[in-house]
């Protein structure tokens, strides 16, 4: 049976991006992370046959606090963490920068990553 636990609208004030003005001034950031997990016995009602999602929201409350130039280098580092769970076979990231500083009207731009 395949189980898809996920974290949705996680919202973050962070400080990313390509110009140093939106590194000093920051911005806001929704995060949504899915994870696939290889299989799912609820006999036991055991919170080890799944993943704890508060460590998936650790994961990404950690790497968003870590400054980068790009949000596909953010969402990157967070993937790769979530790789290293032995029970996770899939995984998906969508990384949304709000009011992005272009020219124009843009309600957000975004990164989605999977594995």
């Amino acid at each position: 049976m395949k189980t898809i636990v996920a974290l949705e609208g996680l919202e973050f004030k962070a400080y990313h991006g390509f110009y140093d003005e939106e590194r000093k001034i920051g911005n806001t950031f929704i995060v949504d992370v899915k994870v696939e997990l290889k299989s799912f016995d609820s006999a036991d009602d055991n919170i080890h046959d799944t993943v704890n999602y508060e460590d998936i929201y650790d994961i990404v409350k950690e790497e968003m606090a870590k400054t980068c130039k790009l949000i596909e280098t953010v969402a990157f580092n967070i993937i790769e963490r979530i790789k290293k769970f032995d029970h996770i076979v899939a995984a998906s990231i969508k990384l949304a920068k709000m009011n992005p500083p272009i020219k124009g009207k843009v309600n957000r731009a975004v990164v989605e990553m999977r594995f």
